[in-house]
């Protein structure tokens, strides 16, 4: 691990602490860095990116697990699962397409069902017929209560 700011400085980086990996610049920031205006620089958009807007699927067929369209369920708790399933499912050659993946899907579900501050599970609304069923049944047990008392 570097020992001084010196060590590990990137090119265009004048703050507490700044670090390259790869393509990515790291940057740690105190407060006195936000005291003024910052001076980054964006990169401009590289035409050769692959991953740069073509949605999901990317030109040479691949699935993009970048897509905004995907909400980031490709990287959350159970990102490798709904990889897996979706994947799956983009693949799928089966006449009823995705046929073929309920296990994926089955073990995406079950992940999901760990995190359930992260996956909120959906309430089932009630259908009108639900409760006009519930309704009549109530009536009746009413109906009877207030019968068997007059007698």
């Amino acid at each position: 691990m570097p020992q001084s700011l010196e060590e590990v400085g990137a090119p265009g980086c004048t703050v507490a602490y700044c670090r390259q990996e790869g393509k990515d610049r790291i940057i740690f920031v105190n407060k006195e860095d936000h005291e003024t205006p910052s001076n980054a620089e964006l990169a401009a958009d590289d035409s050769n990116d692959p991953y740069e807007e073509h949605g999901l699927i990317l030109p040479h067929g691949d699935l993009s697990w970048n897509c905004p369209c995907l909400g980031g369920m490709a990287s959350g708790a159970c990102g490798e699962q709904f990889k897996a399933g979706f994947s799956c499912f983009h693949c799928s050659t089966e006449d009823v397409k995705g046929s073929d993946c309920v296990d994926q899907f089955r073990a995406m579900q079950e992940c999901m069902l760990k995190y359930p501050d992260l996956h909120p599970q959906e309430e089932e609304e009630e259908k009108p017929a639900d409760r006009l069923e519930e309704t009549a049944a109530s009536e009746a047990t009413t109906t009877k209560k207030e019968e068997g008392s007059s007698s």
